[in-house]
């Protein structure tokens, strides 16, 4: 093992207790033969392991090992002691999303070349079985859409704005109370941990390489608690969404599109559903239809169990000889820019009340090609006055190019009868 972290010692924990039906699944005893750390002499009796066990030598450990769990994080030195586990004949079972989203065809091309295994089921979505369906229950399959709530901090905030009205900040806070979210939690909020997820998604659903520099991001640290009462306004929620979808279906320009951002979800969509901290997947698929995965996305059991399902599975692989399914071959699909994305949106505009109004606003969206669902509007009145001086126009619109929906905001912004464009969210799901 490398790592003896939250992850790490609740696998060596199961590991040593669950010994012997580990082994009655997997056909051989699984043995710990050393716990790689940075140092030795801690208290680490929660794991169950011998200390004499615990080494700072992760490259002499990687040496000797039949399988090597990867449970450090980061890029840095895990990638180096994977490819050196691998280079010495061990298979690796690994929770680093970072890395398989920055490295993973290097990864794949070297189990692939050594012959050995590399499974990462605990690295998408926690212990939801995710990785193996996709990679292996739907391989005949072909996969459309991949909708995701794969962030467990981010629903639990936006949760507790549409449930309890909380603030942005206050959620966050709340969050961190509970364990949720990390004293800095800017890869969680901001997307980062999201979008490293979907690249991995878009990858196996796909058979094509997707590095997360090339997924689209938005955080949610702009979503106020207007936004969440539009959506309510229109029976919809607020979700940070993973979403992977292959283009050129309909005969346009083959290719993925691969992004994560904040959008308004229909409440009768399955993931509207997804409450608190769990995660949620719901994949649509040309045969199978909507398939829903759903669970706890986080935590150190969680996270162990899908780790150890990935060791007993390794395990069985080298007692009856041969190898799990290996991802080495892609397709050549590129990643779609953002502005050829096509969704509907939600647009909010406070507008001056006077005639003709609705009528400019409607010309802006026609000239960018951009067709209109619905129009409400609510009047304001000035403090003090009975007559109505301004109002909030909410324009729904059918499925737009994110391009033109761009230029569509911005030349709303130059009429003199907008007084601001309040905000826009993505409409998802339908």
């Amino acid at each position: 093992m490398l790592g003896c972290g939250v992850v790490g010692t609740q696998v060596a924990r199961l590991l040593t207790t669950h010994a012997d039906e580990l082994a009655a699944r997997a056909g051989r005893r699984l043995e710990i033969v050393g716990i790689a750390v940075r140092r030795t002499g801690r208290d680490r009796s929660a794991t169950g392991v011998a200390e004499e066990l615990f080494t700072t030598d992760a490259e002499e450990l990687v040496r000797r090992a039949d399988i090597v769990i990867e449970v450090i994080g980061g890029i840095e030195p895990a990638r180096s002691l994977i490819l050196s586990a691998m280079q010495h004949g061990a298979s690796v079972v690994t929770a680093n999303k970072a890395l398989l989203a920055q490295d993973g065809p290097t990864l794949y091309a070297a189990a692939e070349r050594h012959g050995v295994d590399l499974y990462f089921e605990a690295a998408v979505a926690g212990a939801i079985p995710l990785v193996r369906p996709v990679r292996e229950s739907l391989a005949g399959d072909r996969i459309r859409r991949v909708l995701g709530i794969v962030n467990g901090t981010t629903n639990y905030v936006l949760d507790q704005m549409d449930t309890t009205g909380a603030g942005f900040a206050e959620a966050v806070e709340q969050a961190q109370e509970l364990g949720y979210a990390e004293a800095d939690p800017t890869a969680d909020v901001e997307g980062f941990d999201a979008a490293a997820k979907a690249a991995i998604l878009a990858s196996l659903a796909f058979h094509t390489r997707v590095p997360a520099s090339a997924v689209y991001r938005e955080g949610i640290t702009e979503v106020t608690a207007a936004d969440v009462a539009a959506a309510r306004d229109m029976d919809c929620v607020v979700k940070l969404l993973a979403i992977c979808e292959r283009a050129g279906d309909d005969g346009g320009e083959p290719g993925v599109s691969v992004r994560v951002h904040p959008a308004m979800l229909p409440r009768s969509h399955p993931l509207a559903g997804v409450r608190g901290a769990f995660n949620a997947v719901f994949v649509e698929a040309e045969a199978a239809g909507g398939l829903m995965f759903y669970g706890p996305g986080a935590g150190g059991e969680p996270t162990a169990s899908a780790v150890l399902g990935d060791v007993v599975s390794v395990a069985r692989h080298r007692v009856l000889g041969g190898r799990g399914p290996g991802e080495s071959s892609y397709a050549d699909l590129p990643v779609l820019p953002m502005g050829r994305t096509r969704t509907r949106y939600h647009v909010s505009l406070d507008v001056a009340d006077r005639p003709g109004v609705l009528a400019q606003v409607a010309q802006v969206f026609a000239a960018h090609e951009v067709s209109i669902e619905t129009v409400r509007q609510q009047l304001h009145r000035a403090e003090g006055s009975d007559q109505p001086d301004r109002a909030a126009l909410v324009v729904v619109t059918h499925q737009a190019s994110d391009e033109a929906l761009s230029a569509t905001v911005d030349d709303l912004g130059r009429l003199d009868v907008v007084r601001g464009v309040v905000s826009v969210m993505r409409v998802e799901g339908e």
